[in-house]
């Protein structure tokens, strides 16, 4: 394991942060200091040029407007693409995860996306608001997925990237699947802060972004609390 610091990025807080989309970043150094693991995080707005040289990109979620224009920007701009090809690890949220696709939909008008997920998004006849609850695709080693979502977008997956886990309560991309992940890239439509409910992707990021086999434990007892009554939330009757 490197020992400089771990560089966290936090994308277009400006613009994707709708839903207190900040707490992932807390949550992922929290988690890297208590472990002794330095980290330095960032905060890059859409008018500033974004570093491609860090370990972890954060991107959340937002309103049709401001994900367009995150989009045009990342594009203009490179610098995620760059960090992606040199193996940096990005986790993305609701609008965040759907500007990474090929397109996306957003005041009515089909948009351009980032095209480093396989996926393209267009709008479902409902809005999905609710518990969301998955199983998480076994390679990742992941438990239970639990979050939020608030969306009127359908995500449909290509060849190239996997679903992040098999819908057991809400909508997520369609019903059947929710999120993507290839690579070190994930997305999900659990809203905001998903690594509150979810430290285990926090630890997944962070050994991809380390190299690390394995990661020390931690005390997770409020965190388990969290999710053991968020999971029978959305547990049927």
């Amino acid at each position: 394991m490197s020992t400089e610091a771990l560089r966290i990025v936090w994308i277009y807080p400006d613009l994707l942060s709708t839903y207190g989309d900040r707490g992932n970043m807390l949550i992922l150094a929290r988690r890297a200091a208590d472990r002794g693991i330095p980290a330095e995080t960032y905060e890059v707005r859409s008018d500033q040029r974004m570093p491609n040289g860090a370990d972890i990109y954060l991107i959340g979620g937002g309103e049709d407007g401001p994900q367009a224009l995150a989009a045009q920007r990342l594009l203009a701009d490179g610098g995620l693409h760059q960090a992606v090809s040199q193996g940096a690890a990005v986790l993305s949220i609701c609008a965040g995860y759907q500007l990474l696709g090929h397109s996306f939909f957003a005041k009515g008008a089909k948009c351009a996306g980032l095209g480093l997920l396989d996926i393209s998004s267009d709008r479902g006849e409902t809005r999905a608001v609710g518990e969301l609850r998955g199983e998480v695709d076994p390679r990742l080693g992941l438990p239970a997925l639990t979050g939020f979502e608030n969306h009127g977008g359908r995500t449909h997956l290509g060849a190239h990237a996997a679903p992040l886990a098999r819908v057991t309560a809400g909508i997520g991309n369609d019903g059947q699947t929710e999120g993507a992940w290839a690579g070190k890239i994930l997305g999900t439509y659990s809203h905001g802060p998903a690594l509150a409910r979810n430290p285990a992707i926090a630890d997944l990021l962070l050994r991809w972004a380390t190299g690390a086999d394995r990661l020390a434990p931690l005390d997770d007892t409020w965190a388990d609390r969290l999710r053991s009554e968020r999971l029978a939330a959305a547990s049927p009757a």
